[in-house]
Formats: structure tokens, C-alpha cells, sequence
């Protein structure tokens, strides 16, 4: 019996060590140190670089007239056919004036002048005043507003001065040089029009260029339309009326 006890005793002893001896080598798991995001705030995590992003609004440019070499050419061609000179400075523009070969602009209650523009050059050639007057009621009567000269008769030397600030503008000189320069020309401000508003014009300028009367471009950085008018305007204008056309497909108005 003692021999029984002894081994009973020595047994458990053995396994109380064995036991220790094993809690001494376990494995205890490494705890993450990265926080777990909960899905709510990870989906908001994901989208705020998103919402950081600038959104720039771009505006699609798909003007009906284009500016183009060819189209500077068409300009300096009528007024080397009327045989205008290009107005080199002040004192030339102030001949002109005297002479009523440049007459000023009339504004009311359909047509304003851009308040930048110098007084001094709110002039142009009577066939262009007569242009811009008519267009100006025509667009007056369909949407009671206004329309803006933003630009005239140019001198070379103020042509010049532009071009050092507008990479744009065309030239004081040679076959492409601004029409301005001539005071056959016109800047209408495009921006503020309502789609009708442009259409109207876009119209309009379409059925004169149609009938080879005027050289309409519509300029990007300014959002004008430039207009050159040619001297046939005077005469066909006596026996027109607007309201007739208005309303006609291009595809009409192009085969008048």
C-alpha cells in the first residue's frame, strides 16, 4: 500500500510539472496595432478624396463662324476693294471724324456702348452704323434687351498696344491685319446671351454672310462677335425686312 501511494503521489507530482513546463511555451497571438476601421467610417474614408476634387465646369465652344486665315483675308479684301485706308493714329481718326467718313455710334433704348470703350473711338463707317442699328431693333423687338458695342474703329498704334496683352488680336499690318483698323468693324458682346438670344444673331449674321454683306467671327477669350461689314450693306438694306427671314431654315436662307 505505501509503494501504491508513493507511485500515486509521484505521478501527479510529474504531471503538475509537465504542465507548467508547457504553460511556459504557449502561443499567445500578437495583437494587431492597427485599428480596424468600422464600415461606416471607411465608406467615408473612400470618399473624401473625391469630394476634395475641383470640379471645373467647362463650357463647350462650337461657334457656327470660326475665326480663320481665310476669313482675315475676306476682311482686308473689302477694304482693299473700297480702297479705305488702315487709320495709323489719333490724327488720321480725327480727319475721318471731320470729314463724316467715320460716324459715331448712336446709343438708346436697344443699343448701349460698352462704358470702357474711350469715347474717342465709338466710331465706325455709316454702312456699319446702319448694320448695328437694325440688328439692334430687330433683337429689341424680339426680346426687349439690348445690344452691346464692346469695340470699334482701331488705330494701328492701339492695335499694337493690344497685341502685347492679347496674342490673339490680329495684326496692325499685312494681308491678316485687324479690319477694325478701317472702321468697317464691330465687337457685339456675346456673353449674357441666352441660347434664343445667340441664335437670333447666329441667324441673323448667317443670312448676311449668305448674301456676302458681312464677315462675322465669333471670338473665344472676348465672347463677341466680330463683324465686319462690307459697303454693299447700305444699298440692299432700303428694300429688306427682317421679319420676313427670321424665322427661315439656314439651309433656306443660304440658297437667297
Amino acid at each position: 500500500m505505501e509503494i501504491g501511494r508513493f507511485r500515486l503521489w509521484l505521478a501527479l507530482v510529474t504531471l503538475l510539472i509537465v504542465g507548467q513546463a508547457f504553460g511556459l511555451h504557449s502561443y499567445t497571438a500578437k495583437r494587431s496595432t492597427n485599428r480596424r476601421i468600422p464600415a461606416r467610417k471607411l465608406s467615408s474614408t473612400k470618399a473624401a478624396p473625391s469630394s476634395r476634387k475641383h470640379h471645373v465646369r467647362r463650357i463647350r465652344w462650337n461657334p457656327m463662324f470660326r475665326p480663320s486665315h481665310e476669313s482675315l483675308l475676306r476682311q482686308n479684301e473689302e477694304i482693299d476693294r473700297l480702297e479705305l485706308p488702315r487709320i495709323q493714329d489719333d490724327d488720321e481718326l480725327e480727319a475721318l471724324k471731320a470729314s463724316q467718313s467715320l460716324v459715331a455710334i448712336r446709343t438708346g433704348e436697344t443699343l448701349r456702348i460698352d462704358p470702357r470703350l474711350d469715347p474717342n473711338r465709338r466710331f465706325c463707317r455709316p454702312w456699319t452704323r446702319d448694320f448695328v442699328e437694325d440688328l439692334s431693333q430687330a433683337y429689341y423687338r424680339q426680346f426687349h434687351d439690348q445690344i452691346q458695342v464692346n469695340s470699334a474703329v482701331r488705330t494701328v498704334k492701339v492695335q499694337i498696344k493690344l497685341r502685347r496683352h492679347n496674342r490673339n488680336a490680329a495684326p496692325a499690318e499685312g494681308e491678316t491685319a485687324s479690319s477694325h483698323l478701317a472702321g468697317l468693324t464691330l465687337d457685339i458682346q456675346r456673353r449674357g446671351m441666352s441660347k434664343p438670344q445667340l441664335h437670333f444673331v447666329q441667324r441673323y449674321l448667317f443670312y448676311l454672310r449668305a448674301l456676302g454683306l458681312v464677315e462675322p467671327e465669333e471670338e473665344r477669350r472676348q465672347w463677341v462677335f466680330h463683324v465686319m461689314v462690307s459697303e454693299r450693306y447700305a444699298s440692299w438694306r432700303q428694300t429688306q425686312d427682317v421679319a420676313h427671314w427670321n424665322s427661315e431654315p439656314f439651309e433656306v436662307l443660304s440658297q437667297k
